[in-house]
């Protein structure tokens, strides 16, 4: 038993860190997922628009974000191709295979909520990277709060 835990610290150490401290990824090639967009809410609708980036350094075969509101959607929603509604306050948007250091299709999409709340927590994440791993967790998760004043907020 504690062999095997020996093992595995050395393989996270080993997966993290080479030579002078420059992390390498393990278990396939290193892809840096980001999305960037907006996003606004006005009487219960949320127009929701972002563009996935791939900053390499390698390409990514294919990906899918999820989209998690704090409130839930209403039954009926119109998703752009390629997205679909998952859960109650969830919807997943396939981007597609994205090349090194690329810009993916803008999505854009508007969705109305259940009620008229006067805010609504949008997260984004990837939840499918094609095999690639992303050592940079940071830029493809994001967390957006959104007040129904109908102003833009970025990220």
């Amino acid at each position: 038993m504690r062999v095997l835990a020996v093992r595995g610290a050395a393989a996270v150490a080993a997966a993290v860190l080479v030579g002078g401290g420059t992390a390498v990824a393990v278990g396939g090639p290193e892809a840096d997922l980001a999305y960037h967009g907006a996003a606004s809410l006005a009487g219960g609708r949320v127009d929701l628009r972002f563009t996935p980036r791939n900053h390499g350094p390698a390409a990514v075969p294919d990906a899918t974000v999820r989209l998690r509101w704090s409130e839930p959607l209403e039954d009926r929603l119109t998703l752009p191709d390629g997205c679909a509604r998952a859960e109650e306050r969830v919807v997943l948007c396939r981007v597609g295979a994205l090349a090194a250091d690329a810009v993916g299709e803008r999505v854009e999409m508007r969705v109305r909520l259940v009620g008229v709340p006067s805010e609504v927590l949008l997260e984004i994440d990837t939840v499918w990277n094609g095999g690639t791993v992303d050592l940079n967790r940071a830029n493809d998760r994001q967390r957006v709060l959104v007040l129904d004043s109908g102003d833009e907020y970025y990220f």
